[in-house]
């Protein structure tokens, strides 16, 4: 009796430990070098190049473009101050997106993407070889400290931005996780490879809230070679950029600089696009390309004037009627009023003939 009182002792306790052994197993999860909100990711984990660059693309040239106002600052992960155009330049993000796809991130500062089948965090393996333009190693703290240092500085629209964030914690020197509020939300996980990777060393003597012009260390393709308030800024490229030669890295930021002049407004700029003053221009004003772009420099080729078919999806423009109101509750007066609207004579007369009627709310996609 004893003897069997004792086997079904040792059963109950073997039972009960292989459970508890069961139940600490950790959860499986699935690491990818991609992630994508679209299906499949077009680029496998051996891709060499993204399709629309050109690996043997030469280094060298400058670029130069135009921004509209001034800046008086270098820190644009803050509400204080204007930021100079281009600023993000020198910074790098744990994924990066390509342009022939929809929604889908490949690893930059990230080699690996690590995350359970209900998206409820997520683990980025942080490059071995990531470095800030200083030397200094990458390392999970300078990702924690970058998510607290813009949850902090940058207001409510940020802090709304990343509700869903519970929190972020360096699990070792490259690995940093993610914890979120939600599951099921895969779009979490590239909201967290977003971040722009600040140097916390670099920081952690500085004031981060202040707004200043101190050129701050980064680890992005390009960093400040010159500057003259409020007018203009010059990147030069970083010929040591730790990351030139991966693969979403590789044909992409070929120019030795990239040069950005001020002008207070948009005409004054168009202007001085004409006379030379900037190399290229995007033209969103239907009036304005109908009736500006002219003159010598076109006449003679200098500057080629060409619109150019994109997929860029088209957000959508209409009227909207406030229903609180009366006088706009009947569907029948707001159905009057869209046909009362003479879209051809408008798009005739005030937009050239260059606008197009949309055909859902999608359109210009592949929705």
């Amino acid at each position: 009796m004893i003897k069997k009182i004792f086997c079904l002792v040792i059963f109950i306790l073997i039972c009960f430990f292989s459970t508890q052994s069961f139940a600490q197993q950790p959860e499986k999860t699935i690491i990818t070098h991609a992630v994508s909100l679209s299906g499949t990711p077009k680029y496998k984990k051996d891709f060499t190049h993204f399709d629309y660059v050109n690996p043997d693309a030469p280094k060298k040239g400058t670029l130069n473009d135009c921004a509209i106002g001034s800046f008086d600052s270098f820190n644009p992960h803050i509400l204080k101050g204007n930021p100079a155009e281009g600023i993000g330049l020198i910074y790098d993000t744990l994924l990066v997106s390509s342009n022939d796809e929809i929604s889908t991130y490949y690893g930059l500062g990230a080699r690996k993407i690590e995350y359970p089948k209900d998206f409820s965090f997520v683990i980025f393996h942080i490059n071995k070889k990531a470095r800030f333009h200083d030397g200094e190693k990458i390392k999970s703290e300078d990702i924690v400290f970058s998510y607290k240092a813009l949850m902090n500085n940058f207001g409510n629209v940020l802090k709304k931005y990343y509700a869903d964030i519970k929190k972020a914690e360096a699990l070792d020197d490259s690995r940093v996780k993610f914890t979120f509020k939600t599951k099921n939300n895969k779009k979490l996980i590239i909201i967290t490879g977003q971040i722009p990777i600040l140097p916390k060393h670099y920081w952690q003597t500085r004031d981060f809230s202040n707004p200043d012009l101190i050129p701050p260390l980064g680890s992005g393709p390009y960093k400040i070679k010159s500057f003259k308030t409020g007018r203009s800024i010059t990147y030069e490229r970083v010929k040591n950029y730790w990351a030139k030669d991966l693969p979403v890295m590789k044909g992409r930021y070929n120019f030795d600089e990239i040069r950005y002049d001020y002008f207070r407004d948009a005409v004054v700029a168009l202007e001085a696009f004409k006379a030379g003053l900037y190399d290229y221009r995007f033209e969103d004003s239907a009036k304005k390309w109908a009736t500006m772009y002219n003159g010598p420099a076109f006449d003679n080729g200098d500057i080629i004037k060409k619109e150019i078919k994109h997929a860029i999806p088209i957000a959508m423009q209409g009227l909207v009627f406030n229903t609180r109101r009366p006088v706009f509750k009947n569907p029948e007066v707001r159905k009057a009023l869209m046909y009362a609207f003479d879209y051809e004579w408008a798009n005739k007369r005030i937009y050239f003939n260059q606008y197009k009627r949309i055909k859902s709310y999608f359109y210009n996609s592949e929705l």
